[in-house]
C-alpha cells in the first residue's frame, strides 16, 4: 500500500477502514482475474483510488467514508460513464445507489461479494468492453 493512502486508511475510524479495507482487497483481488494489468493505488480527491496502468482499459475507482455519516462509505466512479445506470439495471434491490457516481455501503451488513465483484470488474474493464 503506498504510504499516502495508507494514512489516510490508518485515519479512518475501526468500523469504516475495515470495510473499506475489505473494498479495497476486492478490489485488488478482481483486478488480477480481469486480465486488465498493473493496478495503480493512488489519492485522487483525497480518496483511494483504483486505475488500471494500461490507458483506455478501465475507469477509476475510488472509495471513501461518506462525510457525517459514521456507519457508511461508498464505491465511485466517473459520473460521465453510463456505470451506474448498469449496476442499476443488474442489481436494482441489492445495492444502494446515490446519483451517477456512487454505491453504498454499510458496516453493518457486507456487501453480497459475488455481485461487488461483478460492479468492480464492469469499472475496470469500462473502456475495453465499449470498443
Amino acid at each position: 500500500m503506498v504510504s499516502d493512502v495508507g494514512a489516510v486508511f490508518d485515519a479512518y475510524p475501526p468500523a469504516l477502514r475495515t470495510g473499506l479495507l475489505e473494498l479495497r482487497r476486492l478490489i485488488l483481488e478482481t483486478a488480477a482475474g480481469a486480465d486488465v494489468g498493473k493496478i495503480v493505488e493512488t489519492l485522487k480527491w483525497g480518496q483511494p483510488a483504483y486505475l488500471t496502468a494500461r490507458p483506455r482499459t478501465g475507469t477509476t475507482i475510488r472509495i471513501d467514508a461518506i462525510k457525517g455519516s459514521p456507519d457508511r462509505y461508498a464505491m465511485f466512479v466517473n459520473c460521465k460513464t453510463t456505470l451506474l445506470d448498469s449496476y442499476r439495471l443488474l442489481y436494482p434491490d441489492t445495492f444502494q445507489f446515490e446519483g451517477q457516481r456512487a454505491v453504498i455501503f454499510s458496516t453493518g451488513s457486507p456487501p453480497p461479494e459475488a455481485a461487488l465483484r461483478h460492479l468492480i470488474a464492469l469499472a475496470l474493464t469500462y473502456h475495453r468492453a465499449k470498443a
